[in-house]
């Protein structure tokens, strides 16, 4: 008779604990989304509750959610458009360099002038004896 009320105790505790252990784990998104100051944390806890229904299916989007936020970086997404803007005035710039220094270029080639080489410079012919 002890042994029932014991087993019964048991199933009844062990039945408890899955419950809250449940509502603890579906409430880790938000938890974290609390933690970063994350902008949608309302959201992320009425998901996480929907997640109950769906047996947690998606809970692990919820967790990606939470956690691709962060007060110091926001999204992350900032630095990679002030990288792009930064290459491309970058890219700007050795364009105009680029056409400067053809602008140069064809400047210098219509004010060539053929100047005469000295002797001393030009090597002698080989004759092909020698060769």
């Amino acid at each position: 008779m002890f042994l029932d009320y014991f087993a019964l105790g048991v199933i009844i505790f062990v039945g408890i604990f899955l419950f809250y252990g449940v509502i603890v784990i579906h409430d880790i998104p938000y938890e974290i989304a609390k933690k970063r100051n994350h902008p949608q944390q309302d959201a992320l806890h009425v998901a996480g509750w929907v997640s109950l229904f769906t047996l947690h299916a998606i809970w692990p989007f919820l967790w990606i959610w939470a956690t691709l936020y962060r007060e110091d970086r926001g999204w992350g997404f900032n630095q990679v458009v002030e990288r792009e803007l930064q290459l491309e005035e970058e890219v700007k710039q050795l364009n105009q360099t680029v056409a400067q220094l053809e602008h140069r270029m064809q400047a210098m080639e219509e004010a060539r002038v053929d100047v005469p080489t000295p002797a001393s410079v030009i090597p002698p012919p080989l004759d092909e004896k020698e060769s």
